[in-house]
């Protein structure tokens, strides 16, 4: 049984840092980008390693593409109040793969428990915004071998074509040239390739990878 084709899915564009106050609190929110769960923790370890002196680092994540993880806390803030509207915004976006940290230094003014919901999920959400978003997409990976003397032309066509020219490789009896297709157009490609070569050059599937695509705002 063959494994089910990886969907896209959305992810921010690397790790950055947003800062709002309200009402004289400060809002510090950090955003990386994450393998899976044991990443997420190490990022928040450094995160509240580095602002120790913050009354709260409220966190949330998601990591995994079809069945996700999530977790959240609100350290210490009242129950609810900032964990959980923060992992809201990243769900309510669509996004995996992402870690926020929010760190809050009190400014003396009480924000209330409705405060506190629109101050943890503006701060998650400005810093999504400001950091941005790309759309990761599956594509299969195919090996193409040509001759020589129709390597040049052949990876040309590929790239007028459109097709992603990942890496190419020269030996003895060939040349080696790998080609990143996405899943649904396999067969499309393969098509274009025996009328491209007349029949003289073949793919082999050789894996799977993901191409990154930036989301406009």
């Amino acid at each position: 049984m063959s494994e089910p084709t990886p969907k896209p899915y959305l992810t921010v564009r690397g790790s950055g840092v947003h800062e709002l106050e309200i009402k004289k609190s400060r809002f510090i929110c950090h955003l990386a980008r994450v393998a899976d769960e044991e990443q997420a923790q190490a990022f928040i370890a450094g995160i509240r390693k580095q602002y120790w002196d913050a009354r709260h680092n409220c966190t949330a994540f998601v990591v995994g593409g079809e069945h996700p993880r999530e977790r959240s806390s609100d350290d210490g803030e009242p129950g609810g109040t900032a964990g959980v509207p923060m992992l809201e915004v990243l769900r309510r976006r669509g996004l995996t793969d992402t870690v926020a940290v929010v760190t809050r230094y009190f400014g003396g003014i009480k924000l209330g428990a409705g405060g506190l919901v629109r101050a943890y999920g503006s701060a998650v959400s400005e810093a999504v915004d400001a950091l941005g978003l790309l759309e990761r997409r599956p594509v299969a990976l195919l090996a193409v071998r040509a001759d020589h003397t129709r390597a040049g032309r052949l990876e040309n066509d590929l790239r007028a074509a459109g097709y992603a020219v990942r890496d190419l490789a020269y030996a003895a009896d060939g040349v080696r040239i790998e080609v990143g297709v996405p899943e649904p157009g396999v067969t499309d490609f393969q098509v274009w390739l025996a009328e491209a070569t007349g029949g003289s050059a073949v793919a082999e599937a050789v894996g799977r990878d993901y191409v990154e695509v930036p989301v406009e705002a």
